[in-house]
């Protein structure tokens, strides 16, 4: 998504799309400009938006980043068997546009809890927004953990971001800069180990498309970690895992308001670990076959406990039939 113009960052990602010919959509709002346009950039306006999801994009909140679900139906449509996502002020590096292979060689991380993944690539202090706060400091020696190599199927694959990752406001705020990522090996999490991800640079196979769902009723900086906490829970029934990768984008930070950041991640800082183990404790049938129906279950288990409003399961069944209309069937990968 972008409120923005054509700033030199989405030049860029056009750019590199139409050299290594991939499709390239950005979702608009209504505080977007009128005359957007980039060669090589599908870009769809609020009105371009309904016709493309005609269930979801009637229901859909304006002014949401949750716009965003509309360009994955858009790159749904017209045939897309991958989708990765970043942000307008994420500057692709070399190895962003590299082919992204499943079946991932790496360090099998296993914690049987919270594990910070930050630390595997990083000797500084810094933990991941989402990172509930009360495991930070124990989290700090997370990187010395003993893992052991494998491989594994990985349709959901997190990217990290140089210069500015993607932290909290507490951490801005009272750490300031982050420290640098060194590159390493994928560390992919094994069943029951949670770790929060986002929606800055992750790719997602067509097999697991329905996870890409970002939820409207709770607050910006809270929607892509709930997205993140389901979908881990979902690739454990499935065989599957989250992989993070080192990074392959730079970002460029766009101005943001810390304390306004602050008040939007209070429901992040305190229900974060509720929402791991409402979800954790689910039983839920295996299989890709019932991805969406489990799908349904999770974001019922997350309004009983107020993380999301009963309201999300209505726009979540409109956007599971955009999605079904335009072909999606359940599949291994």
């Amino acid at each position: 998504t972008s409120i923005s113009g054509p700033n030199p960052i989405l030049r860029e990602i056009a750019t590199g799309c139409q050299a290594e010919e991939w499709g390239f959509v950005v979702a608009g709002d209504r505080r977007s400009p009128a005359d957007f346009e980039i060669e090589g950039c599908r870009y769809l306006d609020i009105e371009a938006q309904r016709s493309e999801s005609p269930r979801y994009g009637a229901l859909c909140p304006e002014n949401s980043y949750v716009r965003k679900n509309i360009a994955y139906l858009s790159a749904v449509a017209r045939g897309a068997d991958t989708i990765v996502e970043t942000d307008d002020d994420n500057l692709p590096l070399t190895d962003f546009w590299r082919r992204r292979e499943l079946s991932l060689d790496g360090r099998i991380a296993s914690a049987l809890g919270w594990l910070n993944v930050y630390r595997f690539f990083c000797d500084g202090f810094i933990y991941p927004r989402g990172f509930p706060l009360d495991a930070v400091r124990a989290s700090q020696a997370d990187g010395a953990r003993e893992v052991k190599p494998g491989t594994v199927l990985c349709p959901i694959q997190q990217g990290l971001v140089d210069e500015q990752p993607d932290v909290d406001a507490v951490f801005r705020l009272l750490s300031g800069e982050a420290p640098p990522f060194r590159q390493g090996a994928p560390v992919i999490l094994d069943e029951h180990t949670w770790c929060p991800f986002n929606s800055q640079n992750t790719m997602f196979s067509e097999s697991v498309f329905p996870l890409l769902y970002l939820p409207a009723s709770c607050t910006f900086r809270a929607t892509d970690i709930w997205r993140g906490f389901v979908a881990q829970r979902l690739l454990w029934t499935c065989g599957w895992r989250l992989a993070f990768t080192q990074a392959d984008v730079r970002q460029i930070r766009n101005p943001h308001n810390l304390l306004s950041d602050l008040e939007l991640e209070v429901p992040v800082y305190l229900l974060s670990r509720k929402i791991a183990e409402t979800l954790d404790a689910l039983s839920l049938p295996s299989g890709p076959q019932n991805l969406t129906t489990n799908l349904l279950t999770c974001y019922e288990a997350l309004a009983r406990i107020g993380a999301v409003e009963s309201s999300e399961l209505n726009l979540l069944s409109a956007w599971l039939r955009d999605l079904s209309d335009l072909g999606w069937t359940s599949s291994g990968v």
